[in-house]
């Protein structure tokens, strides 16, 4: 109980949007508010799910998720439309794509957790179709975390070179 103190405020916040949602649909004067009120609570609903999905993706890694990603995108088909799974492809593919460059930055500064991560989820091959996958990830994420902070406080930039990193992930994963 103690891990879940952290999420006191997450998990509050979430089901006070729930409740405003709801109490605005309940107590609208026309049906139009009403229908409005519902599709935010629905679609509210609907992206709390896909992050928590996002959140699967996370944890099990890309290429365990790949199935139970079929299935979501089917129930995304179904319940919302062609849009609603395209959608989530690319919330999938950003989130994810995120998550795997700021790894690969925190591997080519040195960090141990960082190479664990990678040796328990990855081998070199499938490592290599998420690293081309995500390769415009991977820079737009070095000008996030190395070059803004650069510009803002004048600290000093790292040089990132991405064959380098190819090549010590070739060895890491070996």
């Amino acid at each position: 109980m103690e891990q879940l103190k952290e999420y006191r405020y997450l998990i509050a916040t979430i089901f006070a949007v729930f409740a405003i949602l709801l109490i605005g649909a309940v107590f609208s004067e026309t049906f139009t508010q009403q229908r409005t009120y519902l599709e935010l609570f629905m679609l509210f609903g609907g992206m709390l799910f896909v992050f928590s999905v996002l959140t699967v993706v996370v944890i099990l890694g890309f290429s365990s998720f790949a199935l139970f990603l079929a299935f979501f995108l089917a129930a995304a088909i179904a319940m919302y439309g062609i849009e609603a799974a395209l959608l989530t492809i690319a919330i999938t593919y950003c989130i994810w794509g995120f998550v795997f460059s700021i790894e690969l930055l925190l591997v080519d500064n040195d960090v141990p957790s960082a190479t664990e991560w990678f040796e328990s989820r990855y081998t070199f091959e499938s490592f290599k179709r998420e690293y081309f996958a995500f390769y415009p990830m991977i820079f737009f994420v070095y000008l996030l975390i190395e070059v803004v902070p650069n510009i803002l406080h004048r600290e000093t930039l790292k040089r990132f070179s991405p064959s380098e990193v190819f090549e010590k992930m070739r060895n890491l994963l070996r």
